[in-house]
């Protein structure tokens, strides 16, 4: 396992992620993903504090959303983001989810016309060109991304990846992206399925598959307890079930028993004690289908058929609080 990336969710906090990033950059880590989650943490502003840290590690958003920050805003950001690590940004980007979009007023439609617009634009705004573009989401008059003071007049060389679940986003990726982020909480069978899609998406546009990548996140508690270990796990499987309906869908459960854990969690966010309420309806089964407990070798193991899946490498994102142990325990060259 000479590739592995290391997840930040919306834990521990920012002080502790940045010793960790550069405890994973010591380790040889591949890249660092920053998620941006409900509304806990925003991404770009971690990330520029791993940049001012370290020197070699990708720097990656895993994922943001194209809804809120306009295709020339995000340009901007992106620009700034390689200016601090020139050649080591990844930019994960995703549908977003109701009923988040949908409390802060955004009615999102056409998420596929949406995205490719999106990815279109953003891209000739790194390539620095000089366009207008009329889309039915995107509208861009005469612009052309300005850089800072004094930086070279280049291409940003930003990889453009998509975060997708659905199997028409998931083939969008392939046909359009630099790169696909597989969503975490998927099973090994569903993501086996992504990437044929994948491969779907690539020959629909006649375009090969050289340089591409398809890293996954894979949620991890780490401890020997595995009941323990498990417990961890089937807390955050009961809420992203009960809360992001793509996620109920991509599992292959029962509309029913999605329904019944959204009610029994009393929505978004959950009611007081609604999450422990509806982890009651979710079984060992369902919880191991999509995340891995267990001591080092359990995760290890389990890792390997995500990999035999077809993913290009795990992505390990820490459920239990043990994060420095996690980060020494799946580095790359300890598998």
């Amino acid at each position: 396992m000479d590739k592995v990336g290391f997840c930040f969710l919306d834990r521990p906090a920012i002080p502790q992620q940045l010793e960790l990033v550069q405890q994973a950059e010591t380790l040889g880590y591949h890249s660092a993903w920053v998620c941006e989650t409900r509304l806990a943490h925003e991404g770009f502003s971690v990330l520029g504090a791993f940049a001012a840290l370290t020197k070699r590690i990708k720097l990656c958003t895993g994922i943001v959303n194209t809804w809120t920050r306009g295709p020339a805003l995000m340009a901007m950001t992106l620009a700034t983001l390689d200016e601090l690590a020139p050649g080591r940004v990844i930019c994960g980007l995703g549908a977003y989810w109701d009923p988040l979009a949908w409390k802060q007023g955004i009615e999102r439609s056409k998420p596929l016309t949406q995205m490719r617009e999106y990815l279109t634009a953003l891209r000739r705004l790194l390539h620095l060109d000089e366009f207008s573009y009329e889309g039915e989401f995107v509208r861009l008059r005469e612009i052309s991304l300005d850089l800072g003071h004094h930086s070279k007049r280049e291409p940003k060389k930003v990889k453009l990846y998509i975060g997708p679940t659905g199997p028409k986003m998931t083939q969008l990726a392939g046909e359009i992206a630099d790169g696909a982020i597989l969503n975490g909480l998927l099973s090994v069978n569903y993501t086996r399925q992504m990437v044929e899609w994948i491969k779907m998406g690539a020959a629909k546009s006649g375009r090969s598959l050289a340089g591409f990548e398809q890293p996954q996140l894979i949620n991890v508690s780490l401890g020997d307890d595995e009941a323990e270990a498990r417990t961890r796990s089937r807390y955050l499987v009961t809420k992203y079930l009960g809360q992001q309906p793509h996620i109920g869908k991509a599992s292959g459960l029962e509309p029913e028993l999605i329904e019944r854990i959204k009610h029994t969690m009393g929505g978004w966010p959950a009611r007081a004690g609604g999450i422990e309420d509806a982890m009651k309806l979710v079984s060992d089964e369902i919880t191991d289908s999509l995340t891995i407990s267990g001591n080092v070798t359990t995760v290890k193991d389990r890792t390997y058929e995500w990999i035999k899946a077809g993913i290009s490498y795990p992505i390990i994102l820490p459920l239990s609080e043990n994060y420095g142990e996690i980060v020494e325990a799946f580095a790359p060259g300890k598998w």
